[in-house]
């Protein structure tokens, strides 16, 4: 089977069905109070106000309004709503906009009018907002009022899809500016929007624009979401638009010095993909091929020169070792898969490897990986690792933990327990469960203390001779669990935790929490886990993808791991293939931030989610809090345990 891409020609794999909300960034925009400033106060709130510090320069406007009253503590309400707008803590700013009135007329008015368009567009609604916005645009404006109600109808025309007329609005706005320092934020804001928007919308748009610089900004907007700055697509694209857009004003907003990596226009010009395409792999064979292309198609239209994919089904073609062998006689460059751990072991037994290759699964510990051969795996390791390196973020430093007793279930702690112990925390104790039975009394009860908080009560019974009012107490030196579990086994596990006097200790999990059942999630409230971007936070690049493929492909709707896995594993190759020997550069993949190791492994940096109200929700970066997240209670019901599990937990790991 050969998939092939002519040079610039432009292919999708389907038209995109969403876009996301766009992030308010007005750094450009002018904040001096209207009728001259009212004080140093004032002034400095202005300063942090251009130097991005939005809520510090909210902070400030909504403490000199508490000292004044009428129309100057509205103002500078207003002024404060504006700020934390740009900062984007909507709430605050609703807070605050509700307690000022909206003036029928006055100076006032269009800061009243442009908060409330930037707070639909914050809810999704851009046609509320240019009902608001348009008008406004026909009047006679403040030059800080006309500025920033030409950003927020820049916003709304992103938001509804039509980003060759945000250009042009932007373009304009531009005219209006003096400073070369307002007039690059006016071009910063413009590329982020477009970061925002869909690919195949800008390369639509794109062909219909007869104005150069217009086509400019779109293209490279294109080219940018389609290949997230990254990778050969976007090197050997850049370098191509650069030659046909000299002197450019998004030349200065990209940056020179980081517009193309000279190695990464060195890439193969035919690719094998060694994939399980029969038998019972089949599904996962598919939906890796189905990301695979997805980036392919995504990339190859900005390639200099033709690219072509060859597939082999492994289980048709003589096996791994086989088909590895007919791709390179049929002249691949670069090959990628096999599969399964099987057939990776005996790719790298069986060949030395004469064209590189980029397995989709890790060789056993144990097997020397011959030059040449990189391993990428969805590895349960690089995931327990990641919730060591959370939990220790959260500055939590004493975890117990519950693990499935399998072989699953030991990888995992040994991955949780040689990071976590590795970086200075503490793993105090931990049990393994039987994940088919349905009460898990005894493994939480020895694990969290509670067996010698009833032994204690019942030696006190019996030494007063009377009954005693008696709660049981949990060991109070654990600070968080770490509970490896799918999602059918953790939520009997949180409720039963619960139950037993141990709902409140922060509880970290894997991916394998989140199972994508379409069940009910709300018995699983609280727990944060590991995942892969594409699933729970993907950047903006992919974020119409996910959706797309389920569409597209509803048979694979609970593969979407391995959708981004093919996607990623395609990006890989040309870093791998510019960087043969040498480091290659983090990637910032869908399947997480990858990392090559000294031993050829990708290692994965995973995103992080909660359940909150049974929904997954994304959460921040750690530096982005400064804090650990706070569990949340649940609204599940709790499920008291009945029947005790007679499988006893090993007293000492198996095989770690």
């Amino acid at each position: 089977m050969i998939h092939r891409h002519p040079a610039g020609k432009s292919r999708s794999l389907a038209s995109i069905v969403a876009l996301l909300l766009v992030s308010l960034l007005l750094g450009a925009c002018g904040t001096t109070g209207l009728g001259g400033l009212s004080g140093s106060g004032e002034y400095r709130a202005e300063r942090l106000a251009n130097d991005g510090r939005h809520d510090d320069a909210a902070g400030i406007y909504i403490g000199l309004a508490a000292d004044e009253a009428g129309l100057e503590r509205d103002r500078l309400t207003l002024l404060a709503v504006e700020q934390w707008l740009d900062a984007g803590d909507v709430m605050r700013a609703r807070r605050a906009f509700l307690s000022v009135q909206r003036p029928d007329s006055g100076p006032l008015l269009p800061i009243w009018n442009s908060n409330s368009a930037a707070m639909s567009l914050y809810r999704g609604d851009a046609d509320e907002a240019l009902l608001v916005l348009e008008p406004m645009s026909r009047r006679s404006l403040s030059l800080r009022d006309r500025l920033r109600v030409e950003a927020l109808r820049a916003d709304a025309w992103i938001q509804k899809q039509d980003p060759a007329r945000a250009v042009e609005l932007m373009r304009q706005r531009e005219t209006w500016l003096d400073s070369s320092r307002d007039i690059e934020r006016n071009r910063i804001r413009l590329w982020q929007g477009l970061l925002f928007s869909n690919p195949l919308v800008l390369r639509e748009a794109a062909q219909l624009t007869t104005d150069e610089v217009t086509r400019g900004w779109l293209t490279l907007g294109s080219l940018a979401t389609s290949t997230g700055q990254q990778g050969v697509g976007w090197s050997n694209g850049i370098f191509r638009w650069r030659e046909a857009n000299p002197g450019h004003p998004a030349l200065g907003v990209i940056g020179e010095a980081e517009i193309f990596d000279r190695e990464l226009l060195e890439y193969p010009r035919q690719v094998a993909l060694l994939l399980p395409l029969s038998g019972r792999s089949a599904a996962a064979g598919k939906a890796i091929q189905n990301g695979f292309l997805g980036a392919y198609f995504a990339t190859a239209g900005a390639l200099d020169d033709q690219q072509s994919v060859r597939i082999y089904d492994v289980n048709s073609d003589g096996g791994a070792s086989a088909a590895y062998q007919n791709a390179v006689a049929d002249g691949a460059e670069f090959v990628v898969g096999p599969l399964l751990k099987k057939n990776v072991t005996e790719l790298a037994n069986d060949i030395l490897v004469p064209v590189p290759v980029l397995t989709l699964n890790y060789l056993p510990d144990d097997t020397l990986a011959p030059p040449g051969l990189y391993q990428f795996a969805l590895a349960p390791e690089d995931e327990a690792a990641s919730a060591a390196v959370r939990a220790l973020g959260d500055g939590y430093t004493r975890a117990v933990a519950l693990v499935p007793n399998n072989d699953w279930g030991r990888r995992v702690l040994q991955g949780f327990a040689t990071e976590f112990e590795g970086l200075g925390g503490t793993l105090l104790d931990y049990r393994s469960y039987t994940p088919d039975v349905q009460d898990f009394s005894n493994e939480i009860e020895t694990l969290m203390g509670l067996s010698g908080s009833v032994q204690r009560y019942q030696r006190m019974r019996a030494n007063i001779g009377t009954s005693l009012q008696f709660d049981p107490r949990r060991r109070q030196d654990a600070e968080f669990i770490f509970l490896a579990a799918a999602a059918g086994p953790a939520r009997l596990l949180k409720s039963q935790l619960k139950f037993h006097y141990s709902g409140d200790l922060p509880a970290y999990s894997t991916s394998s929490v989140n199972s994508l059942d379409g069940r009910s999630n709300s018995d699983l409230n609280g727990i944060m886990f590991a995942d892969t971007p594409w699933l729970v936070d993907p950047q903006p690049w992919i974020r119409y993808l996910p959706q797309t493929y389920s569409e597209y492909w509803p048979e694979e709707r609970r593969l979407g791991r391995l959708h981004a896995m093919g996607y990623d594993a395609y990006n890989l190759i040309a870093s791998l293939y510019a960087y043969r020997g040498g480091e290659m550069a983090e990637l910032d993949g869908a399947t997480g931030e990858l990392i090559l190791d000294q031993q050829g492994r990708i290692h994965r940096r995973l995103a992080w989610a909660q359940y909150q109200r049974g929904e997954a929700v994304a959460l921040p970066d750690q530096e982005e809090i400064g804090g650990p997240i706070q569990d949340i209670s649940d609204d599940g019901t709790p499920i008291r345990p009945e029947v005790a599990d007679d499988a006893p937990w090993d007293a000492e790991p198996q095989e770690l």
